[in-house]
Formats: structure tokens, C-alpha cells, sequence
């Protein structure tokens, strides 16, 4: 066991951790937040983030179907969720 497998390994483990922690995020924002922002509605991007997760899990973020589930964790978490969260405090900037 090399340095390349654990440094692959804890990859796999941090992104696996932040998929999760985006679908759990994803299922408590209140339904109306997603529409009021002009997103996906909430039960889409819920789906997204699970299968990201799923797909991270099986295959990690290094293979074929890794990637786009990075990508779609990393849009939610730096997009959806800041917009969502604006609206639900009422600092919606639309």
C-alpha cells in the first residue's frame, strides 16, 4: 500500500463525505426555496446528489462516472445551496 493508494483513497473518502453532506443539505432547504431561485426543483437536485454520492461511493471520483458526480456536488454546494439559503433568510440578490 503506497502513498498514490491512500492519497486516491482519502480523495475518495473527503468527496464521498461532502456528496453526503450535499444531499442531506439538499433535503432540509424548504421546497419553494428551489423554485423561488429559478433552480431545479428540490426533489431533482436531492436526486442528483444522492446518485452523486452513490456513484462516488461504488466508483470513486477518479472514473468514468466519478467525475461528473464531483462536478454536480461541487454546482450544488457553491450555486444551488448559497441561492437557496439567501432566499430561506430572506437575502434573496435577484
Amino acid at each position: 500500500m503506497g502513498f498514490d493508494f491512500a492519497l486516491v483513497e482519502g480523495l475518495r473518502l473527503v468527496m464521498l463525505a461532502v456528496a453526503a453532506w450535499a444531499f442531506v443539505d439538499a433535503v432540509i432547504r424548504p421546497a419553494a426555496g428551489y423554485v423561488a431561485v429559478g433552480k431545479l426543483t428540490k426533489p431533482a437536485w436531492a436526486a442528483i446528489t444522492a446518485l452523486s454520492a452513490v456513484v462516488l461511493y461504488l466508483q470513486g471520483p477518479m472514473s468514468f462516472l466519478g467525475l461528473p458526480a464531483v462536478i454536480a456536488t461541487v454546482v450544488y454546494l457553491v450555486d444551488v445551496r448559497p441561492a437557496v439559503r439567501g432566499v430561506q433568510r430572506g437575502n434573496s440578490s435577484w
